[in-house]
C-alpha cells in the first residue's frame, strides 16, 4: 500500500484544542475536502488512480487497497474508538473474517456464548477446520474465563452488552488477564458505539464494529470496521483486507460516513427511547422478564455504569407465552419485523429464527436464547408511538390466538 502523506486529498489541520466527541462525529478527521472545499466527502467512485511518474503515486493507487473515500472513514472511526487505525470492510463478518487470521493454527480463542450467530456459524463451521478452537462461556464470569483458559489460549473475543441476553463483561479485568498471558482482548462494540464505549481505553487490544448498524444507522448500507492501535497488527491486518478483497467500497464508505455525521445525537435518542420502552414493558403481563442494562436491578449494572456511557438502544425479553410469538410478529405495524437493529427505524427480532438460528439448540438455550425471546431494537420515533404499537399487538396476543400458545 501506497504512503498517503503524499496525497493532494490530505484532511485540513483541525482548528488547535481538543475538542468533543460529539464535534468529530459531525466533521470525522477532515472539516473539508481541500481541492475543492467540498464539506461532504467526496464519492470517490475510482478503481484505479493516475501515477504521476514512474515510482510515483499520489498515496492512491487501486482502490481494493486504499480509497480517498474509505481512508476518510477509517481514520474516522480510529478517531471516535481512541485508536490510531481503522480498517472498513464490506460487512462485519468481513471484519471478524480478517481478524481471526492474524493467529496462528491451533490457537484457542475464548468467546462471548450469547453472541451474533453469525460469528458462531464462521468460527465453528469454517475457522474451526483450520485448527482453531474455540470455548464458548458466559464471559460475563470471569471465573468462567480464567478456567477456560489454556496454554495455547491466544485470545479472547467479546461482545458486550452480550446479543440478546444483554451481559455485560468486564472489559478492563479480561484484558489484564488475557495481556499477561500474551494474547489479544477483541470486543465487538456494535450495541454501544464510540459513542457510549471506548473498549481500547479500558485495555481492549482490537474493536469489531458491524458498521450496518448503528454507525451507519438508517438500514441502507453494509459495513464492518475494526479500530485497533498495535502498528504490527494494523499492517498485518491491512496486508490481509488488500490480499482478500472484501474492502468497503466508496459509496459504502460515503453512506456511513453520513450516518456517523449523526452518530451523538442518534445514540442519546436510541438510548431515550430503549429506556422508556424496557420500564413500559417491564409493566405488561404478557411480559415475563426484560433484559436491559439500563435497570439498577441488571446483575452487571454498576460495572456497565464504569465502563460505558449509556445503556444503548438494545432490548431483548421473554414473552410469557411461545404462542403470542407468531401474534406478536404480524401485529406490529409501526415497528417491522426484520433482521439487524441500529438504524433510524425501530426492528423486532426473533433470534430463535433469525439472528441465532445458526447456533445449537442445547447451546442457544444455555445462553438463554429460548423459543420466547424478542429482541428490539428502539429507533428515534416518537416513544409513544412505538409503545403504542405494542400494545395493540400485545392486545392482539392475549386474544384467542394468544391463548392458544403454550
Amino acid at each position: 500500500m501506497s504512503d498517503d502523506s503524499n496525497c493532494a486529498c490530505t484532511a485540513p489541520a483541525y482548528p488547535e484544542g481538543k475538542f468533543n466527541p460529539a464535534t468529530y462525529t459531525v466533521h470525522g478527521t477532515s472539516l473539508f475536502e481541500p481541492v475543492t472545499g467540498a464539506i461532504s466527502t467526496p464519492i470517490f467512485q475510482s478503481s484505479t488512480f493516475r501515477h504521476p511518474g514512474l515510482g510515483q503515486s499520489t498515496g492512491f493507487d487501486y482502490s481494493r487497497v486504499t480509497n480517498p473515500t474509505r481512508l476518510e472513514l477509517e481514520k474516522t472511526v480510529a478517531l471516535l474508538e481512541k485508536g490510531k487505525y481503522g480498517l472498513a470492510f464490506s460487512s462485519g463478518m468481513g471484519a471478524v473474517s480478517a481478524l481471526i487470521k492474524i493467529f496462528r493454527p491451533g490457537s484457542h480463542i475464548i468467546v462471548s456464548e450469547d453472541l451474533y450467530g453469525g460469528t458462531y456459524r464462521l468460527f465453528q463451521e469454517y475457522y474451526a477446520k483450520y485448527g482453531f478452537s474455540f470455548s464458548w462461556i458466559d464471559t460475563s464470569d470471569f471465573a468462567a474465563v480464567r478456567a477456560a483458559a489454556r496454554p495455547e489460549t491466544a485470545a479472547i473475543f467479546i461482545e458486550t452488552p452480550s446479543n440478546p441476553m444483554m451481559k455485560v463483561t468486564d472489559i478492563a479485568r479480561c484484558a489484564e488477564f488475557i495481556r499477561k498471558r500474551g494474547g489479544k482482548l477483541i470486543v465487538d462494540n456494535t450495541f454501544l458505539t464510540p459513542w457510549f464505549q471506548n473498549p481500547l481505553e479500558l485495555g481492549a487490544d482490537i474493536v469489531v464494529h458491524s458498521g450496518t448498524k448503528y454507525l451507519a444507522g438508517h438500514n441502507d448500507t453494509l459495513s464492518g470496521f475494526l479500530a485497533l492501535s498495535c502498528a504490527e497488527t494494523e499492517a498485518e491486518l491491512r496486508n490481509i483486507q488488500k490480499s482478500e478483497g472484501a474492502s468497503l467500497a466508496p459509496f459504502d464508505a460515503w453512506l456511513t460516513l453520513r450516518g456517523i455525521k449523526t452518530l451523538a445525537v442518534r445514540m442519546e435518542r436510541h438510548g431515550q427511547n430503549a429506556r422508556k420502552i424496557a420500564e413500559w414493558l417491564r409493566t405488561q403481563d404478557i411480559v415475563e422478564k426484560v433484559f436491559y442494562p439500563g435497570f439498577e436491578d441488571h446483575p452487571q449494572y454498576e460495572l456497565s455504569g464504569k465502563q460505558a456511557r449509556g445503556a444503548g438502544g438494545m432490548i431483548s425479553f421473554y414473552l410469557r407465552k411461545s404462542g403470542y410469538v407468531p401474534v406478536l410478529l404480524r401485529s406490529i405495524k409501526l415497528i417491522l419485523f426484520a433482521e439487524s437493529l441500529g438504524g433510524v427505524e425501530s426492528l423486532l427480532t426473533y433470534p430463535l429464527a433469525q439472528t441465532h438460528a445458526a447456533i445449537p439448540g442445547e447451546m442457544r438455550l444455555s445462553a438463554g436464547v429460548n423459543d420466547r425471546l424478542m429482541r428490539l431494537s428502539a429507533g428515534i420515533e416518537d416513544p409513544g408511538d412505538l409503545i403504542s404499537d405494542l400494545e395493540q399487538a400485545f392486545a392482539a396476543c392475549t386474544g384467542a390466538a394468544g391463548h392458544r400458545g403454550k
